[in-house]
């Protein structure tokens, strides 16, 4: 099996280093920009990167540009770096369609967890096809479709959507939901859920009742029968 490949884009050489270093050690391949440009270069010319990895602050093109070029043709997950700590560049990021936001410093580790979380849930294949009038969503490919046409999702707008789906019928808060796609305690702005399920909802287009607002508690997947 091929080993998965990781793009870096920091402008900080010590930090490259550092984080490629810790990655190298899971076994993945990194490659590695110092720039925006040669960010989307990269991601460009390899075609088959796994995950990407970006700073907020770099020359050429900022990582906000980058995500955005990268959402233009790419779910592929996106854990945004940030020396900054503001919850509005946070739902900043996650409106471009960001899976992960990290504020430095951090622990490597951490974030070397984030990373194979994010690709063990793409990579998983339970087999699940749930369908939901014309809405299918099939586990095994993390793929989806409405009226057999496929949805682009983000890998956390489809852990967003899946969770909902197989909790059908069920009032859910914005703390549970964080609990149950983010996979861990997160410290953040509830409006992060708010900011995914609005993502999500304009990508469902004509199916996107299905996602109701549950006043006072969050939301609810519901079908009518």
């Amino acid at each position: 099996m091929s080993r998965r490949k990781i793009l870096i884009a920091d402008d900080e050489f010590r930090m490259r280093k550092l984080v490629r270093d810790f990655l190298k050690k899971e076994g993945y391949s990194v490659y590695e920009a110092e720039n925006g440009r040669e960010a989307v270069d990269i991601f460009i010319e390899e075609e088959d990167i796994d995950l990407v990895i970006l700073d907020v602050m770099m020359p050429e093109y900022d990582g906000w540009t980058v995500c955005r070029e990268i959402r233009r043709n790419s779910a592929v997950p996106i854990i945004m770096l940030t020396a900054r700590g503001e919850e509005s560049d946070e739902l900043f990021g996650f409106e471009l369609g960001a899976d992960e936001y990290i504020t430095k410093p951090f622990n490597p580790n951490i974030l070397v967890a984030r990373v194979n979380a994010l690709l063990r849930r793409l990579g998983k294949e339970q087999g699940t096809v749930l369908h939901f009038d014309t809405l299918i969503i099939d586990d095994s490919g993390h793929h989806v479709s409405i009226n057999d046409q496929s949805i682009e999702l983000s890998p956390k707008e489809y852990e967003l959507l899946l969770f909902l789906a197989t909790n059908r019928g069920k009032a859910l808060s914005r703390e549970k939901i964080l609990n149950g796609v983010w996979n861990y305690d997160y410290f953040g702005d509830l409006r992060t859920v708010d900011t995914h399920i609005k993502r999500l909802r304009s990508k469902l287009r004509e199916k996107s009742g299905f996602i109701q607002t549950v006043r006072g508690v969050g939301y609810r997947f519901e079908v009518a029968e």
